[in-house]
């Protein structure tokens, strides 16, 4: 599977499907590589995979997290192999532990040792009976893995990893946990913005969910942060970490650090102060991007 160096990690749920479908082909007649699109309390992502992909040519479609909780292991298994024999090549499934507010109080499920419970799911996927036309190439997953057993689980029984809310130095970390070979293909988040204050006031709006959630938190700990630079809605130092802002230049160097600390894929999420797709951005950001 070909997803390229660069590609886009979008919440497109907020455009009617239509729209969502028009900005993917537009993305994809940029170059990018791939669409990474979420999965929480919007549309469901393997439908909505499904439709970008039937709009498109050649771009993959990954799912940046598809929640294990949200089907049994044999449902999602069926769903990968259904979309990847329609659409060879073309599919990535990402498959995440999500998180404990977002499991138990939303779906009523038991979140208790969330790295067995993956290991064991994806065993169950493996083993998994599927009595229809089978994908004419293997299909491909990768894990949303922070720590060093998901990091190493994802090198194992996965195509690789797919961090998110990380740092450069979290990339690095990656890389040398799961040793050369596995796919790395951190998430980025970026505002084009010269103003710190204004550019900062974006990145700590973006951030503001995530440091409610302690797989992230947790994390961040992990990489040198204290509880200081979590606090107040998070410290300059943390904001600059997580979010690169400036120009394309900075947001180039930043995206071609993650490269260079091991990552072979970095998907950008443009943060704006609007609710539509960041298209503009995205057309900005593409000459010099796909260059690296």
């Amino acid at each position: 599977m070909n997803i390229g160096r660069i590609g886009i990690w979008a919440f497109l749920d907020m455009l009617p499907q239509a729209k969502a479908q028009e900005a993917a082909a537009e993305i994809e007649e940029m170059g990018f590589g791939a669409i990474w699109l979420p999965e929480a309390v919007g549309r469901e992502v393997m439908t909505s995979s499904t439709l970008l992909l039937s709009k498109t040519k050649k771009i993959t479609i990954a799912t940046g997290i598809a929640n294990m909780w949200a089907r049994d292991a044999v449902t999602m298994s069926a769903a990968h192999k259904t979309i990847s024999e329609a659409f060879p090549g073309r599919f990535l499934l990402g498959i995440g532990a999500s998180h404990k507010h977002l499991v138990e109080n939303l779906r009523g499920h038991e979140y208790t040792k969330p790295f067995s419970a993956m290991s064991e799911y994806l065993d169950k996927m493996d083993a998994a009976p599927f009595f229809a036309a089978a994908p004419s190439e293997p299909p491909a997953r990768v894990l949303a893995a922070l720590g060093p057993k998901m990091l190493k689980l994802a090198a194992e029984k996965a195509l690789g990893a797919h961090p998110y809310f990380v740092s450069v130095e979290h990339t690095k970390f990656a890389r040398e946990t799961m040793g050369d070979g596995p796919l790395l293909a951190p998430e980025q988040a970026v505002v084009l913005e010269t103003d710190p204050t204004k550019a900062r006031e974006l990145a700590r709006k973006h951030m503001a969910i995530y440091l409610r959630a302690p797989n992230y938190t947790n994390n961040l700990k992990r990489m040198g942060f204290t509880d200081d630079d979590l606090a107040d809605g998070g410290s300059d130092r943390l904001a600059d970490a997580i979010v690169a802002w400036g120009d394309e230049r900075v947001i180039v160097e930043r995206v071609k650090a993650h490269l260079d600390a091991g990552a072979d894929h970095v998907c950008i999420q443009v943060i704006n102060d609007g609710g539509e797709a960041p298209m503009a951005e995205y057309r900005e950001l593409a000459p010099a991007l796909l260059a690296l």
